[in-house]
């Protein structure tokens, strides 16, 4: 899987005016869309693009923050940067000139501009005490944003099978036949902590017992956990769920096809994360993107969004965030 750059060198695919704004004006950067100040920039320029959810140094963008007060996270004062509308017209990220920087589009100078990736803190019932790193056998979950692809990969894979996105917190269980089993978040295997949600939720659905019931050995169950503490409890659950959204064979390095994946998790008495198209033609951003709009298979509020996986030749998989959602929540 691709590293995710928060800061890169873009160039800037066109630039429309914001009906009734005088001072902005939008640019396009490949599937984005930034307000920006008019003039500032031209159609074809090249420009740092820094991604919505990065954590920008308040030292290379004072103007992000206001007042005297200014946020801090892993110690570097700043701000995080939030999907918003301005005059109506919605904007993801920030758009700065090159100024000292040098490269051609798509370098990455996300360590060059000092840009952290915002992270929400862990809730002490998920973090628990680390066991060690990620199984490096086991890929790990975090998908690229739709408006990040070419549009020529998205329809060279075509079709997908299209599941809703939960908002929760990623977990992993992985059987390895030769060190046991282990349950991990998003990055950390865990030290086994019946109090702690992941390592209770494996507990109590007698996961490792039940993978290995079903052979399952070097193989990866990967879901998201939602409920109390967990992002908001978006989905106003009573009890932590995990929804298993992939299952990865370590040991052939090859992921499951969809319908031995959800198979395999009725068997193993795991919800699946809700399917909403088996087969469905995506061709572009804008077609991903009204993918991802529409109220959540769990309760009557707008989904997180969609993740799209080829059906077809190697494993190819991205993530379209609906931004309806994305717009209340910020």
């Amino acid at each position: 899987m691709r590293m995710r750059k928060l800061a890169s060198i873009r160039r800037i695919g066109d630039i429309r005016p914001i009906p009734g704004a005088d001072a902005i004006e939008c640019a396009r950067v490949d599937g984005w869309e930034v307000v920006v100040k008019k003039g500032e920039f031209q159609t074809g320029d090249l420009a740092v693009y820094i991604e919505i959810d990065a954590w920008v140094p308040h030292a290379l963008v004072p103007f992000l923050t206001r007042g005297d007060k200014i946020a801090v996270y892993e110690q570097v004062p700043g701000a995080r940067l939030r999907t918003m509308t301005l005059r109506g017209q919605l904007s993801q990220g920030l758009l700065l000139p090159l100024g000292n920087l040098s490269g051609e589009a798509g370098t990455d100078v996300t360590e060059a501009l000092g840009v952290l990736k915002w992270e929400m803190p862990i809730p002490a019932q998920l973090a628990g005490q680390v066991r060690g790193a990620f199984p490096s056998r086991v890929p790990r979950t975090e998908q690229e944003r739709a408006q990040n692809l070419a549009e020529s990969e998205i329809l060279a894979h075509c079709p997908y099978e299209v599941t809703e996105k939960l908002d929760g917190a990623s977990c992993t269980f992985h059987l390895d036949s030769e060190a046991g089993f282990h349950v991990c978040s998003r990055n950390l295997d865990l030290c086994r902590d019946e109090n702690n949600t992941l390592w209770k939720i494996a507990l109590e659905h007698a996961v490792e017992a039940r993978m290995a019931g079903q052979l399952l050995l070097d193989t990866a169950i990967q879901g998201e956990v939602i409920g109390p503490g967990i992002q908001g409890n978006h989905y106003n659950v009573r009890t932590n769920q995990f929804h298993v959204f992939d299952i990865y064979r370590a040991g052939a390095g090859e992921y499951l096809p969809p319908d031995e994946r959800v198979r395999i998790a009725r068997d193993l008495g795991l919800p699946h994360a809700p399917v909403l198209a088996a087969k469905q033609d995506c061709a572009t951003i804008a077609e991903a993107l009204a993918l991802a709009r529409g109220l959540s298979a769990l309760i009557d509020k707008p989904r997180e969004g969609v993740v799209l996986k080829s059906l077809e030749g190697q494993r190819y998989s991205f993530k379209a965030i609906n931004n309806d959602f994305l717009l209340k929540k910020d």
